[in-house]
């Protein structure tokens, strides 16, 4: 059972090529974003960088990690289960840990939207990786598809929390202009 289960593994190496390369070079996109925000001269602290900017280039980097640990060559599937329940269950401790940076800063309100793709949405992410981990010991081809969707909606997490905060910097900035 084990060897058609790792040729279920390799068959995903493309994908996990273009999602790995897309969140490392993401994350330093998300770099480009974190010099905007100390230029825009907009009150934020640190704690807003850890609500608000650290958890798009965590989201990035649990992608690039998910691919490198589908890439790697194992003998089974047990082991790189293994990890993706480790990473898992950071994620989750971690969304956990961006919530109550969301709601100890004071420079910005987060509305609803902020919310959801800050909060709910990661920690739903996170499960899911849980349960593909468990999945992909007993059905394999189902546990990699889970897995597949998890390292996209990272991607996408990512890249939706960026956008925001660019086009938040850019708003911000107009107010300001128009102030002026």
């Amino acid at each position: 059972m084990e060897e058609p289960a790792l040729t279920t593994l390799a068959n995903w190496q493309n994908f996990y090529v273009i999602v790995g390369s897309s969140a490392g070079a993401l994350t330093g996109l998300q770099f480009v974003v974190i010099t905007l925000i100390a230029q825009a001269d907009i009150a934020s602290s640190i704690r807003e960088i850890r609500a608000f900017g650290s958890p798009t280039t965590v989201h990035f980097c649990m992608a690039l990690l998910i691919s490198a640990i589908a890439s790697c060559p194992w003998h089974g599937l047990r082991n790189p289960a293994l990890l993706f329940g480790a990473c898992a269950a950071g994620g989750v401790i971690y969304a956990f840990t961006v919530i109550r940076h969301a709601k100890k800063q004071t420079a910005y309100q987060p509305d609803w939207d902020d919310w959801m793709w800050f909060g709910w949405l990661p920690m739903v992410v996170y499960a899911a990786l849980a349960a593909a981990a468990f999945l992909m010991t007993e059905t394999p081809a189902s546990g990699l598809f889970l897995v597949a969707a998890v390292s996209l909606a990272l991607l996408f997490l990512g890249i939706h929390n960026s956008w925001g905060t660019v086009t938040y910097i850019a708003v911000q900035r107009s107010q300001e202009k128009s102030r002026e």
